[in-house]
């Protein structure tokens, strides 16, 4: 299965705000780790984002795969009634971790609410989260979708949209690597903060993609071989209206990521 590399690193899927001020932790919100969306839960295997204040007292990253449960000093706690489990950690800073939730968290297809615990040198804010069967979102960069052109590995960004990448629209009928994470249950899943590898993954429940609003051809949807929590997505450009601001969306179990994150599209 072909990827794009190099383009998708851990720095597109980090937001680096920092507040370096230590006083009593707190946590915020806890979303979806590419589509920050408000009001929906969190899925199981899936990359999500915990903000809040003096969570950790630096700046740290992952640096190797399988993900550790203890970065920068930071431990994060899913409790479930009798089950606790530490979660794999990808970034951590003083307003915002990200962690993939534990797979068997929730049993699969079942939602339920659950306890997050942040450990960051003693100090233990808390708050509670829904974990469901899925909460689909686009992996994106100030809106734009990380979604790669399977022809020639750039960008379905308009022409010079990132100083130092090559961009250029897709073009209806091409196909799109698209990177998302929330698609719930897949027929091989891997340890907790391990890739999928050399495993064909697919998800267990096959999402829709639209651009521009039309439904697009899913070739295929399970999770990326190379990075934890992170899902792949192969797709068709539909005919759609095009522009420099086409949303792309993915649905899936009644759950639809925002119109907010778009790509650039041509005839």
């Amino acid at each position: 299965m072909k990827t794009h590399g190099a383009i998708l690193s851990f720095s597109l899927l980090l937001l680096t705000s920092v507040g370096l001020c230590r006083a009593q932790s707190s946590i915020t919100s806890v979303l979806n780790g590419a589509s920050f969306a408000t009001g929906q839960p969190v899925t199981g295997g899936s990359l999500i984002s915990i903000f809040g204040t003096n969570l950790a007292s630096g700046i740290a990253g992952a640096d190797s795969i399988p993900l550790s449960t203890k970065l920068g000093g930071v431990i994060v706690q899913f409790e479930n009634g009798d089950t606790k489990i530490q979660a794999p950690i990808l970034f951590v800073q003083p307003t915002q971790l990200n962690v993939q939730v534990p797979w068997d968290l929730v049993p699969s297809g079942t939602s339920a609410t659950v306890k997050v615990v942040v450990n960051s040198n003693g100090n233990l804010p808390s708050a509670q989260v829904q974990v469901a069967p899925f909460s689909p979102g686009v992996f994106a960069l100030d809106g734009l979708a990380v979604a790669v052109n399977f022809s020639d590995n750039t960008l379905a960004w308009p022409v010079g949209a990132s100083p130092g990448l090559t961009t250029h629209p897709a073009k209806m009928g091409d196909v799109l690597i698209v990177y998302a994470t929330g698609l719930g249950a897949v027929d091989h899943t891997p340890a907790d903060g391990a890739n999928a590898g050399s495993t064909l993954t697919s998800a267990l429940t096959k999402p829709q993609v639209l651009i521009g609003g039309v439904a697009a051809d899913v070739i295929f949807a399970g999770l990326s071989p190379q990075f934890v929590g992170v899902n792949q997505l192969n797709v068709t450009v539909p005919n759609v209206a095009p522009g420099n601001s086409v949303p792309i969306q993915i649905s899936v179990g009644g759950i639809t990521s925002p119109a907010t994150t778009t790509i650039a599209v041509i005839q």
